[in-house]
């Protein structure tokens, strides 16, 4: 069964790059069919016959001048993941890890979740026609319950924490044989997510941006795109240059920003009596951790932690300067800015992504908690 290496860490699909760079061209995918599968090349998916398509990806770049005007930037883009098929940004990952364990045969699918990877698993599984487990936290937003329901999972609620939902699904896929879809916990869903990266490549015109500010749980999105830069240097698309990455966390669940800023460079403790009602961020620890911090370092980018009821101000701002219902997590972002930029890791003329994850249609009746 495909899980961790014989060391503990993720594993990474890697592609021969030299024998599709030739035909794998910003040119040659430029008139391709929107959507995610527009990059097959360097995707784990060969049959396309199993490629479950419910219209994921190619989301909008939106660019928001009086975001800008009030973070003090020079230009601000938001990449509005809210706009996927459930409403998240996990379909991507979601719909190529279901996509390839349909490929290699899986008939049972499982996953602990913070909410919104657990309505992607259970959408993706119902078009395939296999059956997905889900074990998600007691409080989770119940927009997302009904979801999952509705596509026809099988969902265990749990009084604990993304953490110990975790420890019922390895149970689970020891007695059962389920395919684990866990985060980091099998090569396909960061391969999903690392087509934001490649996304951004063609809808900024063949650049990249001064700086990614994107909301981290599990990391396997920011690990994605930091894949997929180096994947487009190899391929000719890009030269070395990269993006300042930021991490951002809720002020109750924060283990990345606290490693990176205790300048550790392999591991992030786990996090102890995690709260936020930004449920996407309550994730206490991850098995990707040295890799987030990798992508911090070497971009020169860095880390920090919004309090709930900032995350919810600047919904409110998001909202007003652009017509997008952000997600908290996404609000988040937006409340990073000014943060980064005290620390002199933003500067005002550089050009920002803000990542909106999700959708604040799925946190209605959320209220911040701190």
């Amino acid at each position: 069964m495909i899980g961790l290496s014989a060391v503990g860490k993720p594993l990474f699909a890697r592609y021969d790059l030299d024998a599709v760079a030739d035909r794998f061209t910003p040119d040659a995918v430029a008139g391709r069919e929107a959507g995610l599968w527009r990059y097959e090349e360097v995707l784990p998916v060969r049959n396309r016959s199993a490629q479950v398509k419910l219209g994921e990806g190619w989301t909008p770049l939106i660019d928001a001048p009086r975001c800008a005007s009030r973070l003090g930037v020079s230009r601000v883009w938001i990449k509005d993941e809210g706009q996927n098929p459930t409403g998240s940004f996990k379909d991507r990952g979601l719909c190529l890890a279901v996509s390839r364990a349909l490929e290699l045969g899986a008939k049972e699918l499982a996953l602990p979740s913070a909410g919104n990877a657990g309505s992607a698993a259970a959408a993706y599984g119902a078009a395939a026609g296999l059956r997905v487990h889900v074990v998600v936290p007691s409080d989770t937003p119940r927009p997302i319950l009904e979801e999952m329901a509705a596509f026809g999972a099988d969902v265990e609620l749990l009084n604990g924490l993304i953490s110990d939902c975790g420890k019922v699904v390895r149970k689970g896929v020891e007695q059962y044989g389920w395919f684990d879809l866990s985060t980091l916990k099998e090569p396909y869903r960061v391969e999903g997510k690392k087509t934001t990266g490649y996304e951004l490549h063609e809808q900024l015109g063949g650049r990249l941006p001064d700086s990614i500010v994107y909301p981290t749980g599990g990391g396997t999105g920011l690990i994605g795109m930091w894949k997929a830069f180096d994947e487009m240097e190899r391929l000719g698309w890009i030269g070395s240059e990269r993006p300042k990455m930021f991490t951002v966390q809720a002020s109750g669940c924060a283990p990345m920003v606290r490693a990176w800023a205790a300048g550790e460079e392999e591991s992030a403790e786990m996090w102890q009596g995690a709260t936020t009602y930004a449920s996407g961020l309550r994730v206490p620890g991850t098995v990707g951790d040295f890799l987030i911090l990798r992508a911090l370092r070497e971009s020169g980018g860095g880390a920090v932690a919004v309090a709930d009821h900032v995350m919810a101000e600047w919904v409110r701002h998001i909202g007003t300067d652009t017509g997008i219902f952000a997600a908290p997590e996404g609000g988040a972002t937006a409340a990073a800015v000014p943060m980064l930029m005290e620390m002199g890791l933003i500067s005002t003329d550089d050009e920002v992504v803000l990542f909106n994850t999700g959708s604040g249609l799925k946190y209605v009746g959320m209220e911040p908690i701190d």
